[in-house]
């Protein structure tokens, strides 16, 4: 096994991104599609982005050169003439820095686009879910809960969600690591503390 698969194998610690530029890379929701693609698969052209994000790949070409440049993917080895793209850094936190103008209001942008993105992406499962098989139906969950915390206990509770997912390490990178029958399945959670002063 190389160094690579080894390192995509392992659950990997995340980046801290707290630069209010590389953070707002992030604020466009063709961005955000893109580097949900490249997470899911080894390498990707920029055609073949394109027909999985809906996108020409002119438009593409360009956003993948955003994301280079402000670090979150690279190129992959060229395969004969076609040069693809693949994710540099698979886990990442973008977190506020109160040391660091403007990174707050990074963050806010790109929360905007993402749960709107996944609002969009659950909605489409909901509107479709009488054509599930039933045990897929009764293995998904839509819950909801609410509990008071000290700030220490609910940032232990935010890592300790965003590690549940690190037992199907691997599976990306290596479909032989994937049990008979699974299905590409995805989390989406946010943990925050109710606004002391509502606006």
């Amino acid at each position: 096994m190389s160094q690579d698969e080894a390192i995509r194998q392992t659950p990997a610690k995340r980046e801290r991104i707290s630069d209010p530029e590389r953070i707002r890379a992030l604020a466009h929701p063709i961005r955000l599609a893109l580097l949900d693609h490249l997470s899911d698969v080894d390498e990707a052209t920029a055609t073949e982005c394109a027909e999985a994000v809906g996108e020409s790949p002119a438009s593409c070409s360009f956003h993948l050169r955003m994301l280079e440049k402000y670090g979150y993917i690279e190129r992959a080895e060229q395969r004969g003439r076609e040069k693809p793209w693949r994710v540099k850094i698979a886990y990442f936190d973008l977190r506020p820095d109160p040391e660091i103008p403007g990174s707050l209001h990074a963050v806010q942008a790109v929360a905007s686009f993402g749960l709107e993105s996944e609002f969009l992406r659950a909605m489409d499962f909901f509107s479709q879910i009488d054509g599930e098989p039933d045990e897929w139906v009764q293995a998904m969950t839509f819950t909801r809960t609410s509990f008071w915390a000290t700030v220490e206990e609910l940032a232990e509770f935010s890592r300790d969600l965003q590690d549940l997912s690190d037992r199907f390490a691997g599976r990306h990178a290596d479909p032989s690591k994937r049990p008979a029958g699974a299905r590409y399945s995805r989390m989406f959670a946010v943990v925050n503390p109710e606004p002391e002063n509502p606006r």
